[in-house]
């Protein structure tokens, strides 16, 4: 026997508060996670002993950044 039908959510946007446009500098980018993205595609080209602590430094950057403007 198989389990009832069960519909999922209907298509469209989900409800919620309408997110929040960060605007840092005037242009809509933030230039702590323009700079952590610019490191991650340099460690792309470095070996791969040397990108893990180019993207954990990334990582933490991104993690700061997000915590700040949360915090907004």
């Amino acid at each position: 026997m198989s389990a009832p039908f069960r519909p999922g959510p209907p298509p469209g946007p989900r409800p919620g508060p309408p997110p929040r446009p960060v605007d840092v500098d005037g242009d809509g980018r933030h230039p702590a996670v323009d700079a952590a993205v610019q490191a991650m595609a340099n460690a792309a080209a470095l070996s791969p002993a040397d990108q893990i602590p180019q993207y954990e430094a990334a990582y933490q950057t991104l993690r700061e950044t997000l915590a700040t403007i949360d915090q907004a």
